[in-house]
């Protein structure tokens, strides 16, 4: 899922233009690009054919781009204590990270450290201009204060380069992009498709922060909640590539039910179906069943109600939870039509094994016949044939 502004309506663009001209010139320079395979390269843009392709389908609108409008009075509005308007940027580039791994790496700072269920990265970036960093365990990282350059830099020069770091490489990475400003007077929040550090309240548990504050880019009070809105995006990040992955295996399934309604035969072999169904209980257990599913609410937060909101603030603008039901709504449907195609070559086998049968039967009667053939013949007519012959000499004499 890829987030950018130009999903604004028009009329809230061209009232822009009336009376804010500064945010519809920070609407226009932002950048649009789709990253794609291993090499993080741009992809150009499609040549449409108009007599072969057929019209795209326009994407449903998420609740963040039907609230967009929320935050239009913080971007046109700048006030002496509020910094730029910034970038957080999420990437995923695999199905799951193993975050040992990046433990003495010889490219990340010396004070980059676990943070709860994150690898923390305090400052990255070019000088002068850091930013920083989350890494999660569920394939996807956070960059807070960087472009999309900086976030495709750290995945070559320190994700990728991190021996066994990456289980299952994605084959196109996915992206979510938001952005946020600092306001020490404002209160913490997501406010339409913008988020606002500022004021926070006492943690209930204060030893959940490190105990030594590292050199970092933004302010220590809002720490935690950075690493809040961080890990619900980055389940929305890592969802979405479940989501593509799911689409590519219904892609390649759905020429079954066509073939079956063609031919009256499944079109795939027992092994491939089973083959088909292992694939699909994989995509339901990275689903539900992980640690870092998108389901459950972290236990990090029960404790502490105020991070709970920043987390549950930006899942539910990502609509992470009905994207969820949605794909094992579609899981469960393929695994319907699996359970089904099997049971029909289950059937087929079975057939087959009774015809097998049958035959085997009819060769042993064959064989029976042949072998025992004369001795049961002897037996039930020569016997008579014997037996006749006395009865005929006595009617004779």
């Amino acid at each position: 899922m890829k987030l950018f502004h130009s999903g604004y309506p028009n009329f809230l663009l061209s009232n822009l233009c009336r009376n804010r001209p500064a945010a519809v010139n920070h609407f226009r320079s932002l950048p649009a690009t789709v990253i794609v395979g291993r090499t993080f390269a741009s992809k150009p843009p499609a040549v449409e054919n108009p007599l072969s392709d057929p019209k795209p389908k326009p994407k449903a609108t998420t609740p963040l781009r039907r609230s967009a409008s929320e935050s239009l009075p913080i971007r046109a509005n700048p006030t002496p204590t509020r910094g730029d308007i910034q970038t957080v940027f999420t990437l995923a580039t695999a199905e799951r990270y193993l975050l040992s791994r990046l433990r003495g790496h010889p490219d990340l700072p010396p004070r980059s450290q676990t943070l709860h269920e994150s690898w923390w990265v305090p400052k990255w970036g070019p000088k002068g201009k850091e930013g920083e960093i989350f890494v999660f365990a569920n394939g996807s990282f956070v960059c807070w204060g960087l472009g999309h350059q900086d976030a495709l830099k750290f995945a070559e020069e320190v994700i990728i380069k991190a021996p066994g770091m990456e289980v299952s490489p994605l084959s196109e990475p996915e992206t979510e992009e938001l952005e946020f400003v600092v306001d020490p007077i404002e209160e913490t929040r997501l406010q339409g498709d913008l988020i606002i550090l500022g004021q926070t309240q006492p943690l209930n548990e204060p030893q959940l922060l490190p105990s030594k504050f590292p050199p970092m880019a933004f302010p220590e009070e809002t720490l935690l909640a950075r690493y809040a809105f961080s890990q619900a995006l980055s389940r929305s990040t890592a969802l979405s590539a479940l989501e593509e992955s799911l689409e590519e295996y219904l892609a390649s399934m759905a020429l079954l039910p066509h073939t079956l309604a063609q031919t009256g035969k499944p079109g795939m072999g027992r092994k491939q179906l089973i083959k088909k169904l292992g694939e699909l209980m994989k995509f339901r257990q990275g689903l539900n069943l992980n640690r870092e599913n998108f389901s459950d609410v972290p236990d990090f937060y029960w404790a502490e109600p105020t991070l709970e909101r920043y987390f549950k603030s930006v899942s539910s603008a990502l609509e992470v939870k009905l994207r969820t039901s949605s794909v094992n709504d579609k899981i469960t449907y393929a695994a319907d039509i699996q359970s089904m195609l099997r049971q029909l070559l289950t059937e087929k086998s079975g057939h087959s094994m009774e015809l097998i049968i049958i035959a085997l039967i009819a060769v042993e009667v064959v064989i029976a016949i042949i072998r025992d053939g004369p001795e049961l013949w002897h037996m039930f007519f020569g016997e008579e044939k014997h037996e006749k012959v006395p009865d005929e000499k006595l009617a004779l004499e």
